[in-house]
């Protein structure tokens, strides 16, 4: 069934009815062109004769081509008459349905609705049609603004020549119950526009009486922009009321100033032509919608309150939803973003990027997740993992798996090591939790890389000349698989080379296998380190940029997770390593043997404050070590020192009392240097600190 438009023009293919922007504001010279001056209707035709052959009268009686009488249509939106053959005519209108105010007068003077004046609604099928159609646009909406944004372009000009849309300030989700006094704010206003047609004639205005109260101006600058609703007030009572009520009511005109504000109620134009409308969402008042109509125009009666009704229910209820959907992306995302790095370490011998994309705007939580720990020993863990699926239950198990590598990453395990139990805890959550990941660790000492695979994507590997290589690692089974044993690979890790580490959304799709998109990956990154030339790596963030161009329109199935590992290292020329024996000498030993390195690198400025260190450190590791203890001093930006032995106990900073005979050496460690920590290790604990080199 084709529907008919609300107003007095024909039928547009593609024109919503709702819409009546460009359908409705058409001007006298237009109409002509198109359906010829003989089918023009006499509103529109407000300076030519009112009879004749073939005239069409919509508010009074006119004669056929004979001059025989015709029947009144009666209603503004009905149709034109047309003398040519097969041309379109409204069905009559209901008899109950009498002629409209103002049609005798327009007979009597010839003048008919200014042009581009919509007609009100006078039949049951034209107001059906219409709400029809304004409940599909309402409707199309999926945020608050498109909701409002609907229920305005629905129903202006076709319904109303103006509307206002207030909403609780801050609107209400779900269940909670907002303290404080109920505060409206005016959201957003419409109104017919004041343009000029074709022949460079302005439309008329709205409101004839005071030019600075018209629809066309500004009604935001008229009205208030916030009110507070005072209980038990005249504006309370109306909201708690629901229904629609015509603005001429007792009630709606003690409301209105407390809506508008002082002064707002000039906008409301007498009679029945204004309809406040309250916005019930599914428990509670929300807002509250005001509909106006010019005074040249039909006033509203008892049917457009029942219109006026679905409009506020639809809308109402699309806000409510649109709130708790709103609040539910904003919980997703803070939950993507707490369980993924906020920002990235920035370890010794390492620089570090990393990107994160969600599968979609309206699945903004994934599975996928990254990560970077420092290790002890300036080594650094790099973790890339994926747990099937793209929801909130996903992220909440990546969030775990996450947490657990970390503690493990801390104990200082072995990469399969860690994998086994990172299995042994994905099966403790569940029998279906399901997930991949790739643990390396990276030494800048030694150039290694010792890498775990479990069912993950291989790692690429960009040397500093420009080749791409996919590194040859075991893959091993998924986590939670359970029973199955996980295998290490020792590779090199050439200075100057980057790592890639990335979820299988990168490479995947429905558009592509992963192994193609592995080999696209690979001539991504040799394409864009030709770019920088075989001695200059490309830039790290540069490169995850260019990686995530080569996604197609088509190849977003997956979140995708990346980090990329510039490869740096320390030279041995900035490391120095002894071992001691756990005897009394060894303090001295290490005093001697770091002012030896200091002279060596030119760091004479530091050496007071170094062998006092290295003193206090070396002295508790020998008093309680039963093995060789470890010194290593590192120069890089920083000068580090670690001293490792085969204690598991962590020392403790506290305060010594006066008669106490030890317990200064941390104290003097927390005041002189940058940083200090302390890391357990499988084989006992490293107690480092760091000291700027001036």
């Amino acid at each position: 069934m084709t529907e008919q438009p609300t107003s007095f023009e024909r039928p547009q293919s593609g024109v919503d009815p709702a819409e009546a922007r460009g359908a409705l504001l058409r001007t006298q010279k237009q109409a002509a062109q198109q359906l010829g001056t003989s089918a023009l209707p006499a509103q529109a035709r407000a300076d030519g004769p009112l009879s004749g052959p073939g005239t069409a009268t919509p508010c009074g009686k006119g004669t056929d081509g004979n001059g025989k009488e015709l029947p009144v249509n009666g209603p503004e939106h009905s149709q034109p008459a047309a003398t040519e053959p097969g041309a379109h005519r409204p069905r009559p209108a209901p008899e109950a349905i009498p002629a409209q105010p103002g049609a005798d007068q327009e007979r009597r003077t010839g003048r008919g609705l200014p042009p581009g004046r919509p007609m009100p609604m006078r039949r049951d099928g034209d107001r059906l049609r219409f709400v029809g159609a304004a409940t599909r646009r309402i409707a199309r909406g999926l945020d608050l603004d498109e909701i409002v944004m609907g229920l305005c372009r629905a129903t202006v000009p076709t319904f109303s020549d103006a509307i206002l849309v207030y909403l609780r300030e801050p609107l209400p989700v779900g269940d909670e119950r907002p303290s404080g006094p109920v505060v409206l704010r005016l959201r957003r206003t419409d109104r017919i526009p004041q343009e000029r047609d074709t022949d460079g004639v302005l439309l008329p205005p709205a409101f004839e009486p005071e030019p600075e109260t018209s629809v066309l101006a500004d009604l935001s600058s008229l009205t208030t922009e916030l009110c507070e609703v005072r209980p038990g007030g005249a504006l309370n009572e109306v909201l708690r009321g629901v229904r629609p009520v015509f603005a001429d009511a007792p009630a709606a005109r003690a409301a209105l100033p407390e809506l508008l504000g002082e002064g707002g109620e000039a906008v409301v134009p007498g009679g029945q032509r204004a309809i406040l409308a309250p916005l019930r969402g599914r428990r509670r008042v929300i807002g509250a919608a005001l509909f106006l109509r010019r005074p040249d125009r039909l006033a509203f009666d008892g049917d457009d309150l029942l219109v006026a009704a679905q409009l506020a229910t639809h809308s109402a209820l699309g806000i409510d939803k649109a709130v708790l959907y709103g609040r539910e992306a904003y919980i997703a995302d803070e939950l993507q973003r707490t369980m993924l790095p906020e920002t990235l370490p920035r370890p010794t011998g390492v620089r570090l990027a990393s990107r994160y994309l969600p599968a979609a705007e309206t699945a903004r939580v994934g599975g996928d997740w990254y990560d970077a720990i420092p290790l002890p020993g300036s080594r650094v863990a790099l973790v890339v993992g994926d747990v099937m699926g793209h929801s909130m239950t996903s992220a909440a198990i990546m969030g775990q798996l996450r947490t657990t590598a970390q503690t493990l990453a801390g104990l200082d395990l072995p990469p399969q090591e860690v994998l086994h139990h990172l299995d042994e805890q994905a099966q403790r959550l569940g029998t279906d939790r399901m997930a991949t990941c790739l643990y390396a660790v990276y030494d800048p000492v030694t150039h290694r890389i010792t890498i775990a695979n479990a069912g993950h994507p291989p790692p690429v590997l960009l040397h500093l000349g420009g080749r791409a290589e996919v590194l040859r690692v075991p893959p091993g089974a998924p986590i939670g698989v359970g029973g199955v044993d996980f295998e290490a690979v020792e590779l090199d890790a050439p200075a100057g080379g980057t790592l890639l580490l990335y979820t299988d959304g990168l490479v995947e799709s429905r558009l592509r296998d992963v192994w193609t998109g592995i080999e696209q990956l690979r001539e991504k990154l040799a394409a864009t380190a030709q770019l920088t030339g075989p001695d200059h790596p490309p830039p790290l963030e540069a490169l995850c940029d260019e990686v995530l161009d080569m996604l197609g329109p088509g190849d977003r199935d997956d979140d995708i997770a990346l980090l990329a590992a510039r490869f740096d290292g320390i030279a041995p020329s900035d490391v120095a390593y002894w071992s001691l024996e756990p005897e009394d000498s060894a303090p001295g030993q290490a005093r001697r043997m770091a002012r030896q390195a200091l002279a060596r690198w030119d760091l004479e400025e530091l050496t007071d404050s170094v062998e006092l260190l290295v003193s206090e450190v070396v002295t508790n590791a020998v008093r309680y070590a039963s093995r060789p203890v470890t010194l290593r001093l590192l120069r890089t930006d920083v000068l580090r020192c670690e001293v490792g032995d085969d204690v598991p106990q962590l020392p403790r900073l506290r305060q010594a009392r006066a008669t106490d005979e030890g317990g200064r050496g941390l104290y003097l460690v927390n005041k002189l240097a940058r940083r200090w920590g302390a890391t357990r290790l499988s084989t006992g604990k490293v107690v480092w600190f760091e000291l700027n080199r001036g």
